[in-house]
């Protein structure tokens, strides 16, 4: 998301299109916006946003025990409850199953989930943005 209402574009928030992109199709960078604490600007711009019930611990490796894990890749462990967001490493299929796979967690009433890092790169600085406001402490 974007605001161009001023002298500078400023990336709201990261989406389907890298950031990179836009700046080169600007011939520019972007000027980054911080998280407002009141009136955001646009949605999904709170430090805490598409938060499911369960606790998320981004960066894993492996689930700890009670925890579920949100895996990405061929290397992801099959143990325990899994859920892939894409086998194949696939940044646009687990950009597509991230709020479906968040969801089937808290149906199935998991209490914390161990997120594997997903690449911040493209398509993954998207995912990464709603995942690190999906696991920020909520008021």
């Amino acid at each position: 998301m974007l605001d161009a209402s001023g002298a500078a574009v400023v990336l709201l928030r990261p989406g389907a299109i890298p950031a990179a992109a836009i700046a080169e199709h600007l011939g520019h960078a972007l000027a980054r916006a911080t998280t407002p604490s009141e009136a955001p600007i646009s949605p999904g711009q709170l430090a805490s946003h598409y938060a499911p019930n369960a606790r998320l611990r981004l960066g894993a490796t492996q689930a700890h025990k009670g925890e579920a894990l949100l895996a990405f890749g061929p290397a992801a462990p099959s143990h325990g409850m899994v859920i892939n967001l894409s086998p194949n490493g696939d940044l646009v299929e687990a950009a597509a199953n991230l709020f479906a796979s968040l969801r089937a967690f808290d149906a199935a009433g998991m209490d914390a989930v161990a997120v594997m890092p997903i690449p911040d790169s493209g398509l993954g600085e998207a995912i990464n943005d709603r995942l690190r406001r999906a696991a920020a402490p909520r008021r």
